[in-house]
């Protein structure tokens, strides 16, 4: 009878208690990851904002909260961003990160990125990244230019589930925009063109080719109608791997400014490699 105890109790735990899964094979399964927009978070891979070529003039802070979706993952994250322009606009600051994230994919989605889990198991941070903005050239008659240089460190966490690639990326570009129309004497109607190009580098997992370069590039328009301005832009980075590493995004932001306080809401539609639509709304205090 005691026996008989002991195998049941035996086959009750095989069955029902999950695996443990060693460091050692968590090493080998990250070592499958494929580092590319498609097999990654929706924040793995941050598509540059487009900007309207001019180095703002005021202290920002904003805080974020932000929906991604798609058939096979839904992820939410809290995000931050301090602006701190200098010399009255002719060159800047900003510093971002997710402050947490939480997830939640399929199975499918786990395979096909050999991810080790489906949901968050703890509570975990992004990756920082620091911009530094540049004003080349200021001209009503021309148009306005700057250049942004970026540097996404490598604190994100969950590399095992690919959240975040633990590892540094950079990029840089050249962002011009000019007023296609503006009210004489006012700044209560204007509507502005914008586009940038640049370079997009990130460090992957493989032994020979260590990194991945891509094309980045981005247009849109921008209404201004009193407290009231709609951005609309198409931008994305075009890797030459060809491993998931196209990704694009149509994005709209509609922002309502009363008294430097600034409400703004947000949605991106995902394009190729980019699999994730998102909804955002978020708050932006000027100084």
């Amino acid at each position: 009878m005691k026996f008989t105890y002991k195998v049941l109790l035996l086959f009750s735990l095989i069955f029902l208690c999950p695996p443990v899964i060693s460091a050692s094979d968590y090493h080998e399964q990250m070592k499958l990851l494929i580092y590319s927009p498609r097999y990654f978070g929706p924040n793995a891979f941050p598509i540059p904002i487009l900007r309207s070529g001019k180095v703002s003039e005021r202290y920002e802070a904003e805080v974020r909260g932000e929906y991604h979706y798609f058939s096979g993952d839904k992820t939410t994250n809290l995000y931050t961003r301090a602006l701190l322009p200098f010399f009255r606009g002719k060159a800047g600051i900003e510093v971002s990160m997710n402050l947490f994230e939480e997830y939640e994919m399929t199975q499918e989605i786990v395979d096909e990125r050999y991810a080790v889990g489906r949901e968050s198991p703890i509570t975990f941070h992004g990756d920082v990244i620091v911009t530094a903005f540049f004003q080349v050239l200021k001209s009503e008659k021309w148009l306005d230019a700057m250049v942004n240089m970026t540097l996404k460190t490598a604190s994100g966490g969950r590399v095992c589930d690919a959240r975040y690639t633990d590892a540094a990326s950079y990029w840089f570009d050249v962002t011009a925009g000019k007023d296609l129309i503006k009210a004489r004497g006012s700044d209560n109607l204007s509507l502005r063109l914008q586009a940038m190009v640049g370079f997009y580098c990130w460090m992957t997992n493989e032994i020979i080719h260590r990194q991945n370069d891509a094309i980045l590039f981005g247009a849109g328009l921008t209404a201004h109608y009193r407290s009231f301005t709609l951005t609309t832009d198409f931008s994305g980075i075009s890797g030459y791997k060809a491993n998931g590493d196209n990704s694009m995004v149509w994005r709209n932001n509609l922002r309502y400014e009363l008294k430097k306080n600034i409400l703004s809401f947000r949605y991106n539609h995902g394009i190729k490699d980019n699999l994730y639509d998102t909804l955002s709304l978020g708050y932006i205090r000027c100084f």
